[in-house]
């Protein structure tokens, strides 16, 4: 059985083969679908071995955004990176609000992929230090999960991150490119909507205790609890 595979998804047989190559001499294993329904017929087979799934947005029978919904549908925390020649920034905000982690856009360095690849694995692989319970919001970094008065909330990787660098920060103010280049972990050339987008889903999913997340009118944000 294959352990800590990435699942990697592209219709082209030269990408997978580029991309299983670079990663594999990194000691990674590599899954491989050709198509959006054997991407999910390959996560349903694998779903507990699979650490992250490269994701290419143009496929035949399912595009990436189809592939990308199903899965979070059932798995919030598996990190995807989606792949794509599209450079327009609704395009990936678009991504963001279905729960994609990270983009990567046509033609790609391999080496970069990898640097990327490598970063999102070592921030998902757990850290044994605990938040305490801040405000009835308890943050576990071992089992990366959220509690909101004892009960569970389901958040992306990306929205995880968010929240814990704001809940570090308790009380500072925090610039959207603090944010930027602290949880997105490189320099992202996008639009800062893309935070705002992520602070509107997870003060939904916090209900009541979302007003902690306070806007900072011409800053950015800071989480307080009052």
């Amino acid at each position: 059985m294959v352990q800590n595979a990435i699942l990697v998804v592209d219709d082209e047989a030269r990408m997978r083969k580029l991309i299983k190559d670079f990663l594999s001499s990194k000691g990674y294993s590599i899954l491989e679908a050709e198509d959006g329904e054997k991407a999910l017929e390959v996560f349903e087979q694998n779903q507990e071995q699979i650490s992250l799934i490269l994701l290419d947005v143009m496929m035949p029978k399912l595009d990436g955004w189809s592939v990308l919904r199903q899965i979070r549908q059932e798995n919030k925390k598996v990190p995807i990176i989606m792949l794509t020649a599209r450079g327009e920034e609704q395009d990936e905000l678009f991504g963001f609000e279905l729960g994609v982690d990270e983009y990567i856009a046509k033609p790609f360095s391999p080496k970069i992929l990898v640097a990327r690849v490598e970063a999102i694995l070592k921030r998902t692989g757990g850290d044994t230090k605990e938040l305490k319970n801040i405000g009835g919001i308890e943050i576990d970094q071992e089992g990366r999960t959220v509690t909101i008065d004892g009960k569970a909330i389901e958040l992306s990787l990306r929205e995880y991150e968010l929240l814990t660098y704001l809940v570090e920060n308790e009380n500072i103010a925090l610039s959207r490119d603090k944010i930027l280049n602290n949880v997105w972990n490189y320099d992202y050339y996008g639009d800062s909507r893309t935070i705002d987008s992520h602070i509107k889903k997870i003060r939904h999913k916090l209900g009541k205790k979302g007003k902690y997340i306070k806007t900072m009118r011409g800053v950015g944000y800071k989480f307080e609890v009052k």
